[in-house]
C-alpha cells in the first residue's frame, strides 16, 4: 500500500481527491487542511504527498513550509499551464510529480505510483508552461514591492519596509509595470497573481 496524504485549502475537493485516489485499490489516503501544520509525529510515515498548487504561497507567504520540509521530494502538486509561477516554484523547491488539474483522474493515480518509486512525473500539457515559469519577467526587489503594493500597502510602507527611497520604489513599480505588460499597478499585480508569481 501506498500511503498518501491530500492536502488541499478546500473541504470539498479534498474530499473528492481522497475518494479518487481510493478508488485505485492500492493506495491508503488521509487528508489534512493546509493549515493544519504537519501531521503527529506517532503517525505512519508518508509515501507521497498531494498538494493543490495554490496551497504553495510565494516568499514571505509559505504557510506549506512544514508540508516540504516533511515531504521532500515525494510531492505531487496539482496546477495549470496557466499558473507558471506555481509549476516553477514547485519544481524549484523539489516536488516530483506535476499534474494538470485539467488531465484525466487517472493520470493523478498513475503520478502517486510514479513518485513513490522516487521517479519524476510531469504532465505533458504543463511542459511548455514550466519553461516558461523559467522566465519570470521582474527582479526580486521588483517582485517585493508588487507583492507589498498587493497587500494594500502604499508607497511609503513599502519603502520603509524594504529599507529604499520612496522614488527607489516608484521606480521599481514603473520598471515592474512595464515588464508585465500592465496598464497600472493594479493590472500588474493581477497578471502576476494570474500567473501564480505571488
Amino acid at each position: 500500500m501506498v500511503r498518501t496524504v491530500v492536502v488541499h485549502d478546500e473541504e470539498l475537493m479534498r474530499s473528492a481527491l481522497v475518494q479518487l485516489l481510493r478508488s485505485e485499490g492500492t493506495l491508503e489516503v488521509s487528508s489534512m487542511s493546509p493549515g493544519a501544520g504537519p501531521p503527529d509525529q506517532d503517525a505512519l510515515p508518508t509515501d507521497v504527498w498531494v498538494m493543490d498548487g495554490d496551497c504553495l504561497r510565494g516568499p514571505g507567504q509559505a504557510h506549506d513550509e512544514p508540508f516540504r520540509s516533511r515531504c521532500g521530494d515525494r510531492l505531487v502538486v496539482l496546477t495549470t499551464a496557466k499558473r507558471p509561477g506555481i509549476l516553477r516554484r514547485a519544481f524549484d523547491g523539489g516536488a516530483l510529480g506535476l499534474v494538470d488539474k485539467n488531465a484525466p483522474a487517472h493520470r493523478l493515480i498513475t503520478a502517486v505510483h510514479t513518485v513513490a518509486k522516487g521517479q519524476r512525473f510531469l504532465d505533458q500539457t504543463l511542459t511548455v508552461a514550466l519553461l516558461e515559469g523559467a522566465e519570470m519577467p521582474l527582479t526580486t526587489r521588483e517582485l517585493s514591492v508588487l507583492s507589498l503594493a498587493s497587500q494594500g500597502a502604499p508607497m511609503a510602507e513599502i519603502a520603509a519596509r524594504l529599507h529604499l527611497s520612496r522614488g527607489t520604489v516608484r521606480n521599481y513599480m514603473a520598471t515592474a509595470i512595464r515588464k508585465v505588460g500592465a496598464r497600472n499597478r493594479v493590472d500588474a499585480i493581477r497578471i502576476l497573481q494570474s500567473a501564480g508569481w505571488t
